[in-house]
């Protein structure tokens, strides 16, 4: 609960163009008084608080300014995520408040813990880390009240994991990672904490492996980019994030060896060949369109699809690659200019097609 009774009688008094003397006439009290009320040095009492009411015309609650809180359980779950958004440390104070008031709430457990483990890390203070701690596990008692799909004990460990790597218990972080990665979930946070710990040699399956699936999801993501700005008709948006994906993979091959992301490289040039054919730039998807073509054939020449292949991906154990894009390169390049679904592209991709490279 906040007042503002100071900005309101300064406000209150200033519409009625009065000065501090003229209103501490009417109240009976020395301008000193009043002008230590509006400065907030003192307050008027209770009765003064009244008086000036009754002056104004307005209510003791609009001239004290209240502006009650709500307390109430979704609320409150939301001001701490913002305290934690804004780096407010008042937040500290506010979730203990929250914790007395909800002990047994999972939402505001979990927010508690989140604003002590974030303010934690950020300061050193192992106090706050430990609270963190606390809270986190029992959190993890409390979780089947959660209904937020993105937590899961698997992720509560996690966070209980970073929090022990902030009080300097390295090993016990990594083995509850490990306990707790399913689906590969923390491959880069093990990777990266062993690497950190001059452990290098076991650190790289686990980073080809987040490596691995960072470039799968990167694939997913880009593609659906394209479309929502397509969909909007932001062709500059979409062909920055076709332009960011084409230069990922170019960076991930090894000296002038073929990998399987030429491929995926070759359906994202004819992608953004058509993007820029959209835009009326025809020349620029000509260009972009020969590209599409030259790499497809390098990697149809001798194609590959071993993960060791690609820079900085070391073997991983039971892993293929498949896609659904083409059987060949140059088929997957053919499968974006189909669907297009423009006969004036497909016009231009046959041009480009049929010339030779040399040329």
């Amino acid at each position: 609960m906040e007042m503002k009774l100071a900005e309101n009688i300064r406000r209150f008094r200033k519409e009625r163009s009065l000065t501090q003397e003229q209103l501490s006439e009417v109240l009976g009290v020395t301008a000193g008084a009043v002008y230590k009320w509006e400065a907030k040095l003192s307050v008027p009492d209770l009765e003064l608080i009244v008086q000036m009411a009754d002056f104004f015309d307005t209510s003791v609650d609009v001239l004290l300014g209240y502006e009650i809180k709500d307390n109430r359980l979704d609320a409150t779950v939301t001001r701490l995520r913002e305290y934690r958004r804004k780096k407010d440390r008042e937040g500290l104070s506010e979730a203990e408040k929250a914790l007395k008031k909800y002990p047994h709430s999972f939402r505001i457990v979990y927010e508690s813990a989140a604003i002590c483990r974030a303010f934690g890390i950020e300061s050193g203070d192992k106090d706050l880390l430990r609270r963190a701690l606390e809270l986190l596990e029992q959190a993890r008692l409390l979780l089947p009240q959660n209904t937020d799909p993105e937590i899961s004990e698997q992720t509560l460990y996690g966070k209980i994991a970073q929090t022990y790597l902030g009080l300097g218990e390295t090993d016990k972080a990594i083995e509850l990672w490990k306990a707790n990665n399913a689906g590969g979930l923390y491959n880069h946070d093990i990777g990266h904490v062993l690497a950190m710990s001059e452990r290098a040699e076991e650190a790289v399956p686990f980073l080809s492996e987040s490596l691995a699936k960072i470039v799968s999801e990167l694939c997913d993501l880009i593609t659906g980019y394209m479309y929502v700005y397509l969909s909007r008709g932001d062709y500059a948006s979409a062909e920055g994030i076709l332009a960011l994906g084409i230069g990922f993979f170019a960076g991930l091959r090894r000296e002038n060896k073929p990998n399987l992301l030429d491929k995926v490289g070759s359906a994202f040039l004819a992608a953004l060949a058509y993007v820029q054919f959209a835009s009326g730039r025809e020349d620029a998807a000509r260009a972009s369109l020969l590209k599409a073509k030259e790499l497809a054939a390098f990697f149809d020449a001798s194609p590959s699809y071993d993960e060791t292949d690609v820079r900085f991906i070391s073997r991983i154990e039971g892993a293929s690659a498949h896609d659904d894009i083409g059987a060949t390169a140059a088929d997957a390049v053919e499968n974006v200019v189909n669907e297009s679904e423009s006969e004036a592209f497909a016009v231009l991709w046959k041009e480009v097609k049929e010339k030779e490279t040399d040329e």
